[in-house]
Parts: C-alpha cells; structure tokens; sequence
C-alpha cells in the first residue's frame, strides 16, 4: 500500500499538493532546468504537471519500441529479467539540464538505466527525484554521485 500514487491521482486537492511540494523543492534546489524527464508510465503523470508549473518543456523516457524516429536505447537488470528504456535521439541537447521524475524508486535499475540514456545525450541529469523510495532495497545507492531526492520514504 505505501507504494501505491492511486490515492493521490484521484484526490485533486492532495494530487495539487504533490505538485506543490515538488515544485517548491525543485525551484529551491536549481536555478535553471531545461526539462523535466518522466519515465514511462507513471513518471508521465506526475513530470508533466510539474514542467508546466516551472515553465519548461517535458521529455518521455519509454519502455523499447514505443518512440518514433531515431532513439537511444539501454538494456539493464531487473529483478525477474532485463529491460529496455528508450529515449528519442533528439529530446534533449548536449550540456542540458534534465530532473529525471518517478513515482518510486525500489531496487534503483530503471532510473539508473534513465540516467545512463541522458549520459549518452550528454545531457546534465541535475536530480533524480520520486514520490516515495522504498529505503531497504537500497536503489539510491546505485545513483552514486547522481543526486537524488524522494519525498516519502519506507523502510
């Protein structure tokens, strides 16, 4: 249950809350942000409300094979098999300053697998930031120097 946003996404008031408190955090933390980066599925809830409060554009960060044109892609370990994440070739310029977004981060593969596809865009990752991390599976560990920054956490 501490895992689950449903509660949050169908309470308008507590979902604008949310919003509000990633804002603040975000606009006290980084002076200029270019985009807000949502990885597929619930990262596209929250990351673009978000873009649209700081006035800056959102990019998707999407399971294989549901992007057109030219994409990056990276495979990485989960922890009933592999996956890929893709990411168009153009969403983001060399020396850009991405927030990389989530609802959760667990055993910390899909959002370090995120930040290796801004790596190859040559993209600045400034945070990665989530709703709620699960602290026992040890995922921001992973992250190492990348800074990383959850709203609630669970033991």
């Amino acid at each position: 249950l501490c895992s689950d946003i449903s509660p949050l996404l169908k309470d308008p008031a507590a979902f604008r809350i949310l919003i509000d408190l990633l804002e603040e955090h975000l606009r006290a933390s980084f002076p200029k942000i270019d985009f807000i980066a949502g990885l597929d599925s619930r990262g596209f809830l929250i990351g673009p409300p978000l873009a649209q409060r700081l006035g800056i554009g959102f990019v998707l960060i999407r399971k294989k094979g549901k992007l057109p044109g030219p994409t990056e892609s990276v495979s990485y370990a989960l922890e009933y098999g592999k996956a890929e994440l893709e990411i168009q070739s153009d969403a983001v310029e060399p020396g850009q300053k991405v927030v990389i977004v989530d609802d959760l981060l667990a055993t910390g593969g899909t959002m370090c697998a995120a930040c290796e596809l801004m790596k190859r865009l040559k993209a600045e990752v400034l945070e990665c930031l989530v709703i709620i991390e699960l602290k026992l599976l040890k995922g921001s560990e992973k992250l190492k120097s990348i800074p990383f920054y959850s709203l609630l956490q669970y033991d």
